[in-house]
């Protein structure tokens, strides 16, 4: 166990003041900073506790004198204050490595480019079906830490990101979940994508013969990254369709799982659907499978999931037209899984802050499925060059009044208007909620 006393906390959200409060709570000198302003109900859980706090800046003196930093996910390591505690050799953590020291909890940790809040509830959702004593961490959730410090569980679902991970190295997890690996969040790694890559398959360090890796058989860059991994936990792969070695597939409208304790259900029983949601319930089941659960209460969780708010979320019918909220789609995958669910003539909202985006993909379900785009960001210039050639009525908005307005104004009877953006929501929004629940309200005041 690491021994220094003092420690300096960057980012003063949800997961910084969770990792303060547990530091707090495991006698450490704790001084928390954020360069913005903190959030009321945080500065209350800070002062309850007699923990120090600073925002809108930071003090560098107090910072660089700590023995180790953790950092917020959301801090790039660009940042000034990053780049001088790494000048002078300080430890920088995350706060699921920080909390990951001070629980024997199992660990449930899931990653991927897309589906990974969808598959992370729904594993919550079968181990709370069973009675299992759950929380739900990571990106979603209560911080980790927080609960380790105050309220502890025998098991963590946690959903991780590759900024969670990239400063994460002693943490192990006991089933590991590998959704896919795709193109994304490579602003922050220089435009480099075996950096991101790297970062996803770093959930796999540290695991034992005891663990699981749990992963889609099928995605090309996982399979090509694994011919270069030890891997010591047991593989457990998926697939759409069965084949050599896989134990979890869909074949002839039933779900089956072959791995530990086989089971099947039919597929039409599954609560979720499209073919993006098949993968997420493969993963799902098996991961609770791995881990001990019941198949009926596997069976009974898997028919019952209702869902994750913002990710192909049904809004409203107006007028005839289907709007559906899919803000939690920030990158061009998430979008293609989207429209590729699409069975009615689509008004496609993309937009937002750029992450480096390759928009090729979607071109052939443009095409296909599109009978509009209309464009929501603070700079829409790089969808006008990638999208305006196909020929499709197009709108330019800055707002999301407007762009609701401009979707109105096109759609009939029978289409479907469809949020999935490709891109961060920052430019105009404070989240990807914020997004969502934006759009929502105005689709419900039509």
């Amino acid at each position: 166990m690491i021994s220094q006393q003092s420690i300096a906390i960057l980012g003063a959200a949800e997961s910084g003041v969770g990792a303060a409060i547990l530091a707090k709570k495991e006698g450490y000198d704790v001084w928390i900073s954020d360069n913005g302003s903190i959030q009321q109900h945080y500065k209350t859980m800070l002062d309850e506790r007699g923990i120090a706090w600073e925002e809108g800046g930071h003090n560098e003196g107090r910072i660089l004198a700590a023995c180790e930093i953790i950092k917020s996910p959301g801090i790039p390591d660009t940042a000034p204050i990053i780049i001088k505690a790494k000048e002078q050799g300080i430890p920088i953590i995350s706060e699921i490595e920080f909390a990951g020291r001070y629980t024997d909890a199992k660990m449930i940790c899931i990653t991927g480019s897309n589906g990974k809040t969808t598959t992370t509830s729904l594993i919550y959702h079968i181990f709370r079906t069973a009675g299992y004593d759950a929380g739900l961490a990571g990106n979603i959730g209560k911080s980790l830490a927080l609960q380790v410090a105050e309220q502890p569980h025998e098991y963590y679902i946690i959903e991780l990101s590759s900024f969670q991970l990239d400063n994460m190295y002693d943490f192990r997890a006991n089933v590991a979940i590998l959704l896919n690996i795709t193109p994304d969040h490579l602003d922050r790694y220089g435009g480099e994508m075996q950096r991101y890559v790297d970062a996803k398959m770093r959930i796999v360090q540290n695991q034992t013969e005891e663990d699981a890796f749990v992963y889609w058989y099928d995605d090309p860059i996982i399979r090509r990254e694994l011919e270069h991994y030890d891997i010591k936990a047991v593989n457990c792969p998926f697939a759409l369709l069965k084949k050599n070695g896989v134990i979890g597939y869909i074949e002839k409208g039933q779900y089956i799982v072959e791995y530990p304790t086989p089971f099947n259900m039919e597929q039409e029983s599954l609560s979720l659907r499209g073919k993006h949601n098949m993968y997420n319930s493969l993963a799902a089941g098996i991961a609770a499978n791995v881990a001990g659960i019941d198949k009926e209460f596997i069976r009974k969780a898997l028919s019952t999931f209702a869902g994750v708010e913002h990710r192909l979320e049904y809004v409203a019918d107006v007028a005839g037209v289907r709007y559906i909220n899919d803000s939690k789609a920030t990158n061009v995958d998430a979008c293609w899984y989207a429209l590729e669910s699409q069975t009615r003539p689509t008004i496609l909202i993309v937009g937002g802050l750029d992450k480096g985006n390759d928009y090729s993909q979607l071109f052939p379900l443009i095409r296909e499925k599109c009978k509009a785009i209309v464009y929501l960001g603070a700079d829409n210039s790089k969808l006008h060059d990638n999208f305006d050639s196909f020929g499709l009525p197009t709108f330019d908005t800055h707002s999301m009044k407007d762009c609701v307005a401009a979707c109105a104004s096109v759609a009939e009877d029978g289409d479907v208007v469809l949020l999935s953006p490709c891109c961060a929501s920052f430019d105009l929004f404070h989240n990807m909620e914020d997004r969502g629940e934006q759009f929502k309200h105005l689709v419900k005041n039509m």
